[in-house]
């Protein structure tokens, strides 16, 4: 295990784009109930104006070991840390251009994202998809690690519940939220 979680090494392979996302642009979000860190129940297919949601394999916990010895030999497993703190410092930025909400979505229960929340101080909620439901009716790309099944990295751009844009993969982690800015602003991203 990489000893600081909040950073990226520099010799992490980059996933590659498998197709495995293409079918989201134009989708109509499923309408699956998720519960936030908030301690709402969100439906990402019900929420009006822009929302970007971003898709993470895991968070881990600090001073546990990563969830298989080769986690950092997978592409796009590793940086949901650096990934969940480039959104926060970019929430309001995100916010000045149009962005009415974000959130980060995993397979892990709210509780253990809670932990992840807190301890990140993040600004926006993390939605808990625990059994799939919402990654299966939409057909998010997916890897299995430790004997896990776990989201692949990637963000929405959601207008009234359609997906109007897709990031996929996001590489590196801690680019994401630099990415969406670069094209909401007109750029090539």
């Amino acid at each position: 295990m990489h000893p600081n979680p909040d950073t990226l090494p520099a010799d992490l392979p980059a996933p590659v784009d498998d197709g495995a996302a293409d079918h989201l642009r134009g989708m109509k979000l499923p309408d699956v109930a998720l519960t936030a860190t908030d301690g709402r129940t969100v439906s990402l297919a019900k929420l009006s104006g822009r929302t970007v949601a971003y898709a993470y394999p895991r968070t881990g916990e600090p001073g546990k070991p990563a969830l298989t010895p080769d986690w950092d030999a997978i592409p796009g497993a590793r940086g949901c840390t650096p990934q969940a703190c480039d959104f926060r410092d970019h929430h309001a930025a995100l916010r000045e251009r149009g962005v009415a909400q974000v959130f980060g979505l995993s397979t892990q229960t709210s509780a253990y994202q809670r932990e992840a929340a807190e301890r990140l101080g993040l600004t926006f909620p993390l939605l808990a998809d625990p059994h799939r439901a919402f990654a299966m009716a939409a057909r998010l790309p997916v890897f299995e690690a430790g004997g896990q099944v776990l989201l692949r990295r990637l963000t929405l751009v959601i207008d009234d519940g359609v997906v109007a844009r897709v990031f996929y993969p996001v590489f590196p982690a801690d680019r994401g939220a630099q990415q969406l800015i670069d094209w909401l602003d007109g750029g090539s991203a």
